[in-house]
């Protein structure tokens, strides 16, 4: 069996890193016959799309790469915490999302939270950014408040942005980094960096787990 290939990288002025596995998880194929079967719902937390539980020992597998990438990329050498994990699918079409889901986001203030992404079908990659008026790459606790004022600031002056996902650079963001999606590639990144799904305005956001975009998304705490 081949060893995963594990690239990192540091990106932006804040040169926070990420890390980029190929060959993530050692039977792919069987992780996408499971998702066929699973009982996907509505996804929470502004997710615009589908999830379901993954099946038992998905971690176990995944382990000595994930494992590696937390000493090594993220210096972790304490324990971690599994936080939430599921397959997940993108399905809202673009003209329904809400304004929350055409910006950059993070997923956590606090540092020691890491999500992890890892494609398995067909679609499109993370896209990193810079928010252009504050420069924050990284929202953190002390910089939430301000970041969010801005922001509100700026979308009341120049209204809701337009009704697609946020790919490339915009007005209000600068891109970064791109890691593309390709089958049993994850990425792995601190959960307070501003990134977004670089879904395309032709995806196809496909319900169906043998045609959409399918991923399982995780969030750790390292502590």
């Amino acid at each position: 069996m081949t060893p995963p290939d594990i690239v990192a990288r540091r990106i932006g002025a804040e040169a926070q890193p990420i890390a980029i596995v190929d060959g993530f998880h050692p039977d792919p194929a069987a992780l996408r016959a499971a998702a066929l079967v699973a009982r996907f719902e509505p996804g929470r937390h502004h997710y615009p799309g589908l999830r379901a539980a993954l099946p038992p020992g998905y971690f176990a597998a995944v382990r000595p790469a994930l494992t590696a990438v937390l000493a090594g990329v993220f210096d972790q050498r304490g324990g971690v915490s599994l936080l939430d994990a599921s397959f997940s699918i993108v399905t809202t079409p673009p003209a329904r999302l809400s304004v929350t889901q055409r910006l950059p986001h993070v997923d956590a203030t606090d540092p020691r939270r890491i999500a992890l992404v890892h494609y398995l079908g067909a679609g499109d990659g993370t896209a990193f950014f810079r928010h252009r008026a504050t420069g924050f790459e990284t929202v953190d606790r002390g910089r939430a408040a301000g970041y969010l004022d801005t922001l509100n600031a700026e979308l009341r002056r120049d209204g809701a942005p337009p009704a697609a996902y946020v790919a490339d650079s915009t007005p209000l963001f600068e891109r970064t980094a791109l890691v593309e999606a390709r089958p049993n590639r994850a990425v792995i990144y601190r959960s307070a960096l501003l990134h977004s799904g670089a879904i395309q305005p032709d995806a196809v956001l496909s319900p169906d787990p043998a045609d959409g975009r399918l991923t399982i998304t995780a969030f750790l705490s390292l502590t």
